[in-house]
């Protein structure tokens, strides 16, 4: 069973890392979307959800709003932008979504409770304001010593700031922690530049955008991660 040594903390992305197996919201909502019936191909999806995530941000009192809500409202905006859709049951999307997040943070919540006995977790999240309130609807945020919701904070991944605002928060030295996520850019490039060692999540058919610097470790299921922790520690 690994130890940790000096200051260490483990940190971890959010959506795509803690509630999917290394799969970010887009990819999953396009997934359940086509699998519905929908029109739009994916390059057009993507560029519709981003004008979505800008739009949900400014909603009213978002910074309130659960999983549940956080997914329904996105579908809903989605829905208002893709008005050849209008046909798709949109509101069954979201409960599958939610579902599929539900039951894969229940997994991973054994696996936390696990880590946090040995080392301080931390969250470090590109989100609307209510990194905590969705946290808490799957189970896990009282897992975390440290919540570090972008939009509370006012800096974003990838800015190193707010890296190393979640090291000095948490007390740990970047050297001896990890970032564990699932996107390249906003996760594994810019910890591994601040000296963190990284873990990519991500499952073997995602090749669309592969991380300029090497992860430290690439897993399909976050799951994995202990067994990538003691080896680290037999090094």
């Amino acid at each position: 069973m690994f130890r940790t040594t000096g200051n260490s903390a483990l940190l971890f992305d959010f959506g795509g890392t803690l509630d999917a197996d290394g799969l970010p919201w887009v990819d999953r909502f396009f997934e359940l979307y086509a699998a519905s019936g929908g029109r739009v191909g994916a390059s057009e999806f993507r560029r519709v959800f981003a004008e979505t995530e800008v739009a949900l941000a400014l909603l009213p009192r978002v910074d309130s709003f659960d999983y549940t809500r956080t997914v329904a409202a996105q579908a809903g905006l989605l829905a208002d932008l893709l008005p050849g859709d209008r046909g798709l049951a949109w509101e069954e999307l979201a409960g599958q979504m939610t579902g599929n997040a539900v039951r894969a943070a229940a997994r991973n919540h054994v696996l936390l409770q696990a880590l946090a006995d040995r080392q301080p977790l931390g969250v470090i999240s590109n989100f609307q304001g209510n990194l905590e309130p969705c946290l808490d609807e799957l189970g896990l945020l009282e897992r975390f010593d440290v919540v570090v919701d972008s939009a509370r904070v006012g800096v974003r991944k990838p800015d190193p700031a707010i890296f190393r605002l979640t090291l000095a928060r948490v007390g740990a030295d970047p050297d001896s922690s990890w970032m564990i996520g699932d996107s390249p850019v906003s996760d594994i490039e810019p910890a591994a530049a601040l000296g963190m060692r990284t873990c990519w999540i991500a499952p073997e058919h995602r090749t669309d955008r592969l991380p300029t610097v090497a992860p430290t470790a690439r897993l399909a299921r976050l799951t994995d991660l202990p067994a990538v922790l003691e080896a680290a520690c037999t090094r």
